[in-house]
């Protein structure tokens, strides 16, 4: 039999890595979150200069496409002048469950639930927002209620 009529798995293209998805919400970043952003370009496209033809170039190039969109939708919003209530920009400690911990208001990009940066968009960051020190919010979960006492608010800052 011919080879001209068979394909060659070689000769197949390597298909692309699927772009990732990108947020419908409002890009709100800190300033540190905006930085994070450009750093995080900076990063891939040295990356993709030293990488090796095909070595991960698909998925580094897929990252940028998304870093880069991420950037070009970014709003910075400037830490609040008074912080007298839970907003964008602010560190609440608050107390679940009988568990203290603090909760920091960030963009989606910069949220960390490990260390307490969570997303504006997050439900626990919708219940508590506008929230002021002495507040007990309802947080409505899918199976029950729960209390949340707000025991402090104060400026978001990035512990390095």
């Amino acid at each position: 039999m011919s080879r001209a009529f068979t394909k060659e798995l070689d000769d197949a293209p390597i298909p692309g890595v699927p772009d990732r998805p990108v947020s419908k919400a409002r890009n709100l970043v800190t300033e540190t979150g905006a930085s994070k952003i450009e750093g995080e370009i900076a990063s891939l496209k040295d990356r993709l200069t030293r990488a090796s033809f095909g070595e991960n170039q698909s998925s580094l190039s897929r990252d940028l496409r998304y870093w880069e969109a991420r950037k070009a939708s970014m709003e910075i919003v400037p830490m609040p002048q008074v912080v007298d209530h839970v907003q964008f920009g602010t560190t609440a400690t608050i107390e679940r469950d009988g568990t203290r911990q603090e909760l920091s208001i960030v963009g989606e990009d910069e949220a960390d639930p490990t260390s307490g940066a969570i997303a504006w968009t997050a439900p626990l960051a919708r219940a508590i927002d506008g929230a002021k020190v002495g507040d007990v919010i309802v947080f409505e979960l899918p199976a029950r209620q729960e209390e949340v006492s707000i025991l402090e608010v104060r400026p978001y800052s990035v512990v390095s």
